[in-house]
């Protein structure tokens, strides 16, 4: 029997060829690669920020940094891709990172659309109005008549929008590609207020020359739920990055830190619970029996995380507020693992 001109054996052949290619997934690539790829933002404080010796930090590189542990038990083994707001999504369709850890907001157009998923929801954010102090304002209401630098290819736009639109008061938007631009305008007093999420308009306050010389505005105007995004179809690696998020909040819940499941200087209690809670996703994913304390070993839980890269005790200032656990007035929660 021939199909297509070819040997019976030979089309069963290439059917096996092409049946282990579709089969194929990110989590496959990353380890025959033995190095993740992760597209990050092109500079934004507290979140993924590179340094003058070239070295990558933040609350989007620390995720990026978890899922490097739990795959390949080492976080250093990192490409980290910058990528602008515009070019984030196809940089993650077309194959040229393996993960997206960007301050991303999950919407219902994105997750249809786009061929992505969205793993999970790693922070809490609302989108915001960074002002000069000096003029005095206190609510965005006050904007009337004013010029609103923003950065293109995100929500922001739309967002603010509506939200004049809602309340009758016109303004006028001033796009930028890239972050920096926008700041840069902002500074120079070519627009009256900057909006951005608050978690970015924080960091961006952070760079002005005298930060205690503007203010963000108490309105916070629209759902930003920011999270590690996939490509869509992609069950296993979607699965590793989700239950990674879900393992550093699950740790903080149940106080599981750096140092109490280190391997050398941690309790021995700290580390078969860290081995229990990661056991369905080492069966079924592949992984080291201990993949959840290494991951917590070396990024800390969330709360540690956070702190590190965001809390009151950096530039950003940003309290925890709805980004608290559930335990302790905020909404994060993360689904138990056993």
């Amino acid at each position: 029997m021939q199909k297509f001109g070819l040997p019976a054996g030979v089309v069963a052949a290439l059917l096996v060829v092409f049946a282990g290619s579709a089969a194929a997934t990110t989590l496959d690539d990353v380890r025959e690669r033995d190095r993740l790829i992760c597209g990050v933002s092109e500079g934004l404080p507290g979140f993924s920020n590179l340094d003058d010796a070239g070295t990558w930090s933040g609350f989007d590189v620390d995720f990026c940094r978890a899922v490097a542990a739990a795959v390949l038990g080492d976080t250093d083994k990192i490409d980290f891709v910058p990528l602008s707001a515009t070019a984030r999504f196809d940089a993650l369709t077309n194959g040229d990172v393996d993960l997206l850890s960007r301050n991303s907001t999950w919407t219902m157009s994105r997750d249809l659309d786009l061929g992505i998923d969205f793993a999970g929801i790693a922070f809490y954010d609302g989108q915001g109005f960074l002002v000069r102090a000096i003029d005095g304002m206190t609510s965005a209401l006050e904007l009337f008549g004013a010029r609103i630098c923003l950065v293109s290819g995100t929500t922001t736009e739309s967002n603010a929008a509506r939200y004049f639109a809602r309340n009758e008061i016109e303004i006028s938007f001033l796009e930028f590609t890239d972050r920096s631009e926008a700041r840069g305008a902002y500074a120079a007093g070519d627009c009256d207020a900057y909006t951005a999420d608050s978690s970015a308009l924080a960091a961006e306050r952070s760079l002005l020359d005298v930060p205690d010389d503007h203010v963000i505005l108490r309105e916070v105007i629209s759902k930003e739920p920011l999270g590690p995004v996939t490509r869509e179809g992609d069950t296993p690696w979607t699965e590793l990055v989700r239950w990674t998020l879900y393992g550093l909040i699950n740790a903080e819940e149940l106080g599981l830190t750096a140092a109490s499941v280190d391997p050398d200087k941690g309790d021995e209690a700290s580390r078969e619970l860290a081995a229990s809670l990661g056991a369905p996703a080492s069966s079924k994913l592949g992984l080291q029996a201990d993949w959840l304390g290494v991951v917590i070993s070396s990024v800390g839980n969330y709360g540690e995380v956070f702190d590190r890269n965001l809390g009151e005790e950096t530039a950003l200032a940003i309290r925890r507020g709805v980004n608290a656990l559930w335990t302790r007035g905020g909404i994060l929660y993360a689904p138990p693992m056993y």
